[in-house]
């Protein structure tokens, strides 16, 4: 089980009557305190898939309050572990039970770790390159092994996944920041993969190297699977960067393909790596603002949400059309264009 430590901050009144109010949740242990600055703070042992509702609950209740404060905190691990469940259990308690745990973590801390995940700085930029360098010799040499090393890293995970998360949240500062760390990953890879493709002896033998031109209808059930994975690791909690090798699967290798192919002057060839990845990336977002959906991410307030589902509806009416088009160009390239 995953645990989360919720601590409120307030006033001696309001932390007081929080805790009546918290008491008649569903919590795994209560502890309360005053601290020297005449506040009092609550400390709530939460199951991590419940704390986004306590959250809420709490905020709408007492933000108003001066001092009002809620932070949250990852548990490692409690011992003795508790005791969730009574075991004379009502089917009845157990549907309520089962209503308000929402299966992932939190929307508070879910953004949390998105938006750090989307913030270009140089370490985010020397990953990207560092991983370009590695996926492009690994698909030269024609090793796969190589181009698994590269995909761990997996840089451009976390801005793809900030911009399907910001246009369900309608949060358009989120939405424009992760844009411009996506649009410099890919640029900044491309660039470095076509100065490898101007330096080094690109052979056209690599199978790697070849699958990557070739683009089929397969490839978006690849890229949708792929995007949906990346947010559910995300949404659950899990290390970013397991699934983000699924995310690098449909990335990174065909952009890295673009670079060396255009660096080593084989335009046509490079044309069906920059469809590919056009049709990855379009893909990836697609789904992420769908699993982001279907796991009921919205914002707190009424009129948050409207904007949201507004900003919603319209960037899936893009995404879906431009996949439409590209499934069409996909199908003619397959059928006259693709020289292999």
């Amino acid at each position: 089980m995953n645990y989360r430590m919720l601590e409120l901050i307030a006033p001696p009144e309001t932390a007081k009557e929080a805790r009546t109010f918290v008491e008649d949740e569903d919590i795994l242990g209560l502890w309360s305190d005053n601290l020297e600055d005449g506040c009092s703070i609550l400390r709530v042992l939460v199951d991590a898939n419940r704390t986004e509702a306590l959250t809420d609950a709490l905020t709408e209740k007492f933000s108003h309050i001066e001092g009002f404060r809620i932070m949250l905190f990852e548990v490692q691990a409690t011992l003795p572990q508790p005791n969730e469940r009574e075991e004379e259990e009502t089917d009845e308690e157990q549907e309520e039970s089962e209503e308000k745990s929402i299966g992932r973590i939190s929307r508070e801390e879910l953004y949390s770790d998105v938006a750090s995940g989307s913030e270009l700085n140089v370490v985010f930029i020397g990953l990207v390159l560092l991983s370009t360098l590695v996926a492009g010799v690994g698909l030269v040499r024609d090793d796969v092994a190589v181009i698994i090393g590269a995909m761990v890293i997996a840089p451009l995970l976390g801005p793809n996944v900030s911009m399907a998360l910001s246009v369900t949240l309608g949060d358009l500062d989120l939405g424009w920041k992760s844009l411009k760390t996506n649009a410099i990953g890919l640029l900044a890879s491309v660039i470095l993969a076509f100065v490898m493709g101007l330096v080094m002896q690109v052979d056209l033998e690599s199978q790697q190297l070849i699958n990557k031109t070739n683009v089929s209808l397969g490839d978006i059930t690849i890229a949708l699977a792929a995007g949906s994975a990346g947010v559910l690791a995300f949404t659950r909690g899990v290390p970013a960067a397991i699934v983000g090798v699924m995310v690098a699967v449909a990335l990174l290798p065909p952009l890295v393909n673009v670079g060396l192919l255009l660096g080593s002057g084989y335009m046509n060839l490079a044309i069906g790596s920059v469809i590919l990845t056009t049709t990855n990336l379009i893909c990836i977002n697609l789904a992420g603002i769908l699993t982001f959906l279907v796991q009921g991410i919205q914002p707190r307030s009424w009129w948050e949400a409207k904007k949201a589902k507004k900003a919603t509806r319209i960037a899936i009416g893009i995404w879906v059309a431009l996949l439409a088009i590209l499934a069409v160009i996909i199908w003619y390239w397959n059928l006259s264009v693709n020289p292999l």
